[in-house]
């Protein structure tokens, strides 16, 4: 969670994440079991990593966002903001591949996720995020000297 200086939690933040359980706790059949699971997933793999709720839709965000999670009557999807520019040597990506900007990851009932393969991911994408941001932050640094 994110946290003001003053010590006080966000309360938008705080507000997503509780949007979020309800979403989950709504869900009484296997999908909110695969979006539970994907979240406990996205927090191990990035304690730092941001809740948000847009579009209607849970956001995970590090220095931008990662992935999103909607679910459909047939698969919790994971969709990557910036999946096509992440490599993917386990071949989680199964949905959205034609898109030059996006990849998502299409659950299933019944499917088992390769957590670790699925951290690295999450992993990588908050590095893309991070190093993006590095950039044009070190830049305007120069900039003011």
């Amino acid at each position: 969670m994110e946290k003001k200086q003053n010590g006080a939690k966000d309360a938008t933040t705080d507000d997503a994440s509780q949007r979020i359980d309800e979403r989950i706790a709504g869900l009484e059949d296997w999908r909110g079991k695969a979006l539970a699971q994907i979240r406990k997933i996205i927090r191990d793999a990035d304690p730092d990593v941001v809740e948000e709720w847009k579009w209607s839709v849970p956001v995970w965000s590090h220095d931008g966002i990662l992935c999103t999670g909607e679910v459909y009557k047939a698969a919790v999807k994971m969709t990557f903001a910036k999946g096509a520019s992440l490599d993917d040597p386990s071949g989680l990506f199964n949905s959205s591949l034609d898109g030059n900007t996006r990849r998502a990851i299409d659950v299933r009932e019944g499917d088992k996720l390769d957590e670790k393969a699925l951290k690295a991911l999450i992993r990588a994408a908050v590095a893309l995020n991070t190093s993006k941001q590095a950039k044009p932050a070190a830049a305007r640094a120069r900039k003011k000297t």
